[in-house]
C-alpha cells in the first residue's frame, strides 16, 4: 500500500479532516431536512453506527433555517449541501452549519461564489468543492476527457477561493464510472494540498453499489489517496456507514466494530452455516468493539483457518467447538451455537 498522501488538515466542527487524522466516515441524511424531528432522529441513529460527519440537503430557506434546531439537538458536525441558489449557503451559515458543499457545476457565477466564500471565511467554516461528472460547468472543454473536465472545474473553483484568501477547502470529484473517478482523483492529488473526500456517486443499491464503491474507494485508498469517504447507496444511510468501515477495516486503515470471519461452506458442512453466520452478523451490530469473530463450518480445519479470531465456532454435525485464538475451549450442542458464541463475545 502506498503511503497516505499528506494534505492540509481542516476542522469541520469537532472533526479533523486531512493531515494525520484518521480517514473520516461520513453519510447524508435521506429525510426532508424541513422535517426537523425526523432529521434529528436520523442523525442520532447514524452517530450510533459510527458516522462522523453528516450532510443534509438544503433545497430551500426553510431547510437552511432548520439547521439551527438540528445543530442544537445533535452532536455530529453538519454540512449543508447547496445547489443552484447561493443564498441558501448564506442562510445555512447563519443557522450554524459546520461546513458547506458547493457544486461548481450549479453555482459558477464568480460574484455569487465570492459572497459565499467571504461569509464562510468570516465564520471560519470549510467549503467542499464537490464536482460531479453529471453536472459539470457549461464552460467545460468538450475536447477533454470527463476526468480532465472534473479536475479543471475543481481547479478553477480552487483558484477563485484562494484569490479570496480562503484555504479551508476540501475537494471531491465523483462519477458513477469507477475508472473515471480514479483518474480524476489521481490527477488532482498531486496538484493541490487540500484534503480529498472520495466516493463513487450514485453507486446503486447495496447488492451492486457496495461492490462498485469498494472497487473505487479501495483502489484510491490503496494508492494513498483519500481523507474522508462516503459509500453512496440507494439504501438506508446506516448501510453506507457500515460499508465504509468494512472498506477501512479490510485495508487495516481503521478498526471500528467487529470483523466477522466466516467460511463459504462446502460439502463438508453439516449445519445451516449461512443462517448461523447471518444471525451472528446481526448480533454483532450491537457492539462497536474491534473484535474478530469466526463462524466456520468444519470442525477439523475451522479453528486453524480462523486462528487470528478472538473467538469463534467450528461447527460439525449436531455439535461444535468454541475456540479462542485458535484454541478449543469447549464443545457445545447445535441448539446452543448462537447463544454460546455470543456469550463468549460478551465476555470479551
Amino acid at each position: 500500500m502506498n503511503p497516505r498522501r499528506k494534505s492540509k488538515p481542516i476542522q469541520i466542527g469537532r472533526v479533523t479532516v486531512g493531515g494525520d487524522a484518521p480517514i473520516v466516515v461520513q453519510s447524508m441524511t435521506k429525510t426532508d431536512t424541513r422535517d426537523v424531528m425526523s432529521t434529528i432522529w436520523h442523525i442520532k441513529e447514524l452517530e450510533d453506527f459510527g458516522c462522523e460527519l453528516v450532510r443534509v440537503a438544503v433545497p430551500d430557506e426553510q431547510a437552511a433555517k432548520a439547521i439551527k434546531t438540528i445543530k442544537r439537538e445533535t452532536s455530529l458536525p453538519v454540512i449543508a449541501d447547496i445547489h443552484f441558489d447561493y443564498r441558501l449557503a448564506l442562510a445555512a451559515l447563519e443557522a450554524g452549519a459546520d461546513g458547506l458543499r458547493l457544486n461548481p457545476g450549479n453555482i459558477s457565477e464568480q460574484e455569487k461564489v465570492t459572497t459565499v466564500v467571504k461569509a464562510a471565511r468570516d465564520r471560519n467554516i470549510p467549503i467542499r468543492i464537490g464536482v460531479n461528472a453529471g453536472s459539470l460547468p457549461r464552460t467545460a472543454n468538450p475536447e477533454l476527457t470527463t476526468a480532465q473536465q472534473m479536475v479543471e472545474a475543481a481547479l478553477s473553483q480552487i483558484r477563485l477561493l484562494e484569490n479570496l484568501d480562503f484555504d479551508l477547502i476540501k475537494v471531491s470529484l465523483k462519477a458513477f464510472d469507477v475508472p473515471t473517478t480514479i483518474e480524476a482523483y489521481r490527477d488532482i492529488a498531486s496538484k493541490i494540498p487540500y484534503p480529498l473526500h472520495i466516493g463513487i456517486t450514485e453507486a446503486g443499491t447495496p447488492r451492486t453499489g457496495i461492490i462498485r464503491s469498494t472497487v473505487g474507494i479501495s483502489t484510491l485508498l490503496y494508492m494513498g489517496i483519500g481523507d474522508t469517504i462516503r459509500v453512496s447507496l440507494t439504501a438506508h444511510p446506516n448501510e453506507e456507514v457500515k460499508a465504509a468501515y468494512e472498506i477501512l477495516k479490510s485495508l487495516n486503515l481503521r478498526q471500528y466494530g467487529p470483523v466477522l470471519v466466516s467460511c463459504p461452506t462446502c460439502g463438508r458442512t453439516e449445519v445451516d452455516l449461512i443462517k448461523l453466520a447471518e444471525a451472528v452478523e446481526q448480533e454483532l451490530l450491537k457492539t462497536s468493539k474491534p473484535i474478530k469473530v469466526a463462524v466456520m463450518g468444519c470442525v477439523v480445519n475451522g479453528p486453524g483457518e480462523a486462528r487470528d479470531a478472538d473467538v469463534g465456532i467450528a461447527c460439525g454435525k449436531g455439535r461444535g467447538v468454541i475456540f479462542k485464538k485458535g484454541e478449543q475451549i469447549k464443545t457445545i450442542e447445535e441448539k446452543d451455537f448462537l447463544r454460546e458464541l455470543m456469550a463468549e463475545v460478551e465476555r470479551l
